[in-house]
């Protein structure tokens, strides 16, 4: 790299700069801060959906996977997003914007203390908390690699400097921020991988090359289930998905909440869903040619970047770091604000009623406690090698773990749940993850479809079973909430049902 890649870096800091000084001004208060008012579009929101589902780790980690063993990436993480987000788009997503209508929520789980009661929303918010902080240090461990490979900086320093900007218009802009941002950084990511892949086809011999290079990859790399991947595993990741894109994980709920209305918000899953079945292959196709310029790489995780270095000019490659920082802080700071949004309004107030009332949330402190979020996850980042590295904090722990924090969460909004209560929610979320760290630690040699989907499936299969079972009559309350979450009406804010789920 030299001064012209510096340029473009410089250039794309001050975009972010500028993006958050305006978002700074649209921030009055927290509903801005963690919903954007309601007032987001569903163009925005969807490219917003689709670029904080991933980070860095897509160049570093899942590139790995696509250099050793080909189309099977695609095939397990990718296309069952892409089905996951359009089922979600009728399913999930409209029912998130309803709630915060008809609730004025403004965070992902603060609909929970009426849907069960305040123990459950206690468990489940605070176990996706610790879940959440192992997963972003993951994606801060990853962009420090890639950083470390672009510039030579030690991966600390790589940590710092992504954990520093994250924290600047993270703090100020709040969601707002984070989604204008997110579209920016779509825009150079769009720009970028085009430019990569053009790149790959001219070294490779013309762009029609880039459609034979099957012909000279081994055989396997056209294989959708091999090693580890099998089908048990891809279709135990379509349903994980399908909980965590939807709102299982809580940044990308946010993006459905700050929706105007339900109508809106399924326009966005579908963007998305269009994204994530059509954009990760032109990301990939790189990756999956990089054997045939650097064969017998001792660390994969690094071909991406390797072939930005040595393929592109200066100036793209400073364009093609960016790309790839753009992912992390995406992804970042979308979740930092979607942790703040329910430690401020659902934890904080159950431990000190009196200093954080229910209901009422100071903008002072959210910027707090998103500087504490950011902060911790950064020193798990600097310690991502004690969890196995970063593909293991990605695949075996956050998808082991996700769903049985999820299944409560997601299930609850569909009335054909209604009966399953509060002790269903608790039970299947201690067996899920009981059955996690079971697996995990005491069953020698389980192997990763075991790992991803017992958790899972035992959660689901009992959260469903005592709804089933269940002969006690459902709360008016709860009644009045999954009926308010069918359509979009209006509801006068003076009306009997809209007070009931307010109590």
């Amino acid at each position: 790299m030299n001064l012209l890649d510096y340029a473009v870096i410089a250039l794309y800091a001050l975009m972010i700069v500028l993006i958050t000084l305006w978002a700074m001004r649209r921030v009055g208060n927290t509903r801005d801060f963690f919903t954007a008012g309601g007032r987001m579009p569903w163009w925005l929101s969807g490219i917003s959906h689709h670029m904080s589902g991933y980070s860095a780790a897509v160049f570093v980690a899942y590139g790995a996977v696509a250099y050793n063993m080909g189309i099977t990436i695609w095939f397990w993480w990718a296309l069952p997003i892409s089905l996951a987000v359009l089922i979600g788009s009728s399913l999930f997503a409209p029912r998130w914007a309803r709630l915060r209508g008809y609730m004025q929520i403004e965070s992902p789980t603060e609909y929970l203390l009426t849907r069960y009661n305040l123990p459950t929303q206690m468990v489940l918010a605070c176990s996706g908390v610790l879940l959440k902080t192992v997963d972003v240090g993951a994606k801060w461990a990853a962009i420090a690699v890639i950083i470390n490979v672009f510039t030579g900086l030690e991966l600390p320093a790589g940590i710092a400097i992504a954990g520093g900007l994250s924290l600047f218009y993270s703090i100020i802009g709040g969601l707002w921020a984070d989604a204008c941002n997110d579209f920016g950084q779509f825009l150079v990511q769009f720009v970028a991988a085009l430019v990569m892949l053009v790149a790959v086809g001219l070294q490779l011999g013309g762009a029609g090359a880039l459609l034979t290079i099957w012909d000279r990859l081994p055989a396997s790399h056209l294989q959708i289930v091999q090693g580890p991947y099998t089908t048990g595993f891809i279709f135990s990741w379509l349903l994980i998905y399908t909980l965590s894109y939807n709102g299982g994980t809580w940044n990308l709920a946010q993006r459905f909440i700050a929706a105007p209305d339900g109508r809106e918000a399924r326009k966005a899953a579908l963007l998305s869903a269009a994204l994530y079945l059509i954009w990760p292959l032109v990301l990939f196709w790189p990756m999956w040619a990089a054997p045939l310029l650097f064969p017998n790489l001792a660390d994969p995780s690094r071909a991406w970047s390797m072939m930005a270095m040595q393929l592109l000019p200066n100036g793209l490659i400073g364009l093609m770091l960016v790309a790839m920082f753009t992912h992390t802080l995406s992804m970042t700071s979308s979740d930092a604000n979607a942790i703040t949004a329910v430690v401020t309004r659902d934890i904080l107030p159950a431990i000190w009623p009196r200093t954080f009332p229910r209901g009422q949330s100071s903008l002072p402190v959210a910027r707090c406690i998103t500087f504490l979020f950011i902060l911790t996850t950064l020193v798990i980042a600097l310690n991502a090698s004690r969890f196995g590295g970063v593909l293991s904090l990605l695949v075996i722990w956050f998808g082991g773990l996700v769903g049985p924090i999820s299944i409560p969460m997601l299930l609850g909004l569909l009335p054909a749940f209604r009966r399953s209560g509060s002790t269903a929610a608790l039970v299947s979320w201690a067996t899920g993850v009981g059955t996690f760290f079971c697996v995990r630690f005491v069953i020698d040699d389980a192997s990763l479809a075991t790992l991803v989907a017992a958790p899972v499936f035992s959660s689901l299969l009992l959260f469903t079973l005592m709804g089933w079972l269940r002969r006690s009559p459902v709360s008016p309350q709860v009644d009045a909430l999954l009926e308010a979450l069918n359509q979009d009406r209006p509801v006068p804010a003076t009306a009997p049902e809209q007070q009931k789920i307010l109590r």
